[in-house]
């Protein structure tokens, strides 16, 4: 393994363990808010005011930042890849703190990403040379990968204006699409920003260029759009859903986009293209073991009021003057209709 590729590895697992974390402590923080009356997948933000929440972005934040600097130094197919470790992690996390039970059969499937994981660590390709943000800009407005970005942010929007207000509080795919495919920008934008800052510190100072600033801009959106639409859908789903469904949506099309972009594959042999592949698709059955052997969240109660309010039957008596009796009574001798049911607080 290239040295650049071992420091980004590195860098790579400790933010797995960071990002993993973070999904348990903002879930949290989100049940709080949500005792509160404020559920984020309902459009509220009152989840802003809980700590434990806060908690768990600055979690996230040094997760990401450890993943940031993980892309300057190693490759999109390498890095990416190893984010299945923070499966595991929220996956034992959940375990102890959610009370989502993890099986024998998730733990098979913790053992299916960790395999897979270091099937791709051992055959990633080394990272090409870069000497300008000029360099990274051409490879962005390369035909290839415009017509990657139109068709990202089309099938985004599409998924936003159209789909979200329609299946996202019943389709998982909806929320955690958007989060995944606007992702795969987010990753590009950061790998360029990444060997700016790196480049900078070399004494190339690469700030005065507008791409940079541009980079920066499309980084900024679609980080803001990804948080949003991930905080919906782990107010809405299961975190043992939400976390292995994410993962492999994400760097499918991470990987796809930094294939088009960076050419991370050529020059590389079939055969390491080949192991890479099956180290990705070991991965992919690990977390599909995972999500089958997790319970779902039980149902969300939609009724104006919880299940400890009193209930209150509306009888209409033989003399056709309605009776109110509540539920633990037993049923007027003179009954003749039972006309409807009623919750009262």
């Amino acid at each position: 393994m290239y040295s650049s590729n071992l420091i980004g590895f590195i860098l790579a697992v400790v933010s797995s363990a960071f990002i993993g974390s973070s999904f348990i402590i903002k879930k949290k923080g989100l049940q709080r808010a949500r005792l509160n009356g404020s559920r984020a997948s309902g459009g509220g933000y009152g989840y802003l005011l809980e700590p434990l929440w806060w908690l768990g972005m600055v979690t996230m934040i040094v997760g990401e930042i450890a993943n940031f600097v993980a892309y300057v130094f190693a490759p999109a197919v390498l890095v990416t890849p190893l984010g299945a470790l923070s499966i595991i992690v929220s996956a034992v996390l959940a375990h102890f703190m959610l009370n989502e039970k993890l099986q024998k059969m998730g733990m098979l499937g913790c053992l299916l990403c960790i395999v897979g994981s270091t099937e791709i660590v051992l055959h990633a390709p080394q990272e090409k040379a870069i000497s300008s943000v000029q360099e990274i800009w051409q490879l962005a407005t390369q035909p290839a990968f415009l017509l990657y970005t139109a068709s990202a942010v089309a099938v985004a929007f599409f998924l936003i204006l159209y789909c979200a207000p329609r299946y996202g509080q019943t389709n998982i795919l909806v929320y955690i699409g958007i989060c995944s495919i606007i992702g795969s920008l987010t990753v590009m934008s950061i790998k360029a920003i990444g060997i700016a800052i790196r480049l900078t510190l070399e004494g190339a100072d690469q700030f005065v260029q507008f791409q940079t600033w541009i980079f920066m801009m499309v980084a900024i959106s679609c980080i803001v759009t990804q948080l949003n639409y991930l905080n919906m859908a782990l107010d809405t789903f299961n975190t043992a859903v939400v976390s292995p469904i994410y993962y492999a949506l994400f760097t499918s099309f991470t990987m796809l986009a930094s294939a088009i972009m960076f050419k991370d594959y050529s020059g590389q042999s079939v055969s390491s293209i080949a192991s890479e592949l099956c180290g990705f698709i070991t991965i992919l059955s690990g977390t599909a073991v995972l999500h089958s052997t997790r319970e779902p969240d039980p149902p969300v109660n939609t009724d104006l009021y919880g299940p400890w309010s009193p209930k209150v039957s509306w009888y209409f008596q033989g003399n056709g003057e309605p009776r109110k009796q509540k539920e633990e009574d037993g049923p007027p001798f003179n009954l003749i209709t039972d006309i409807r049911q009623d919750h009262f607080k």
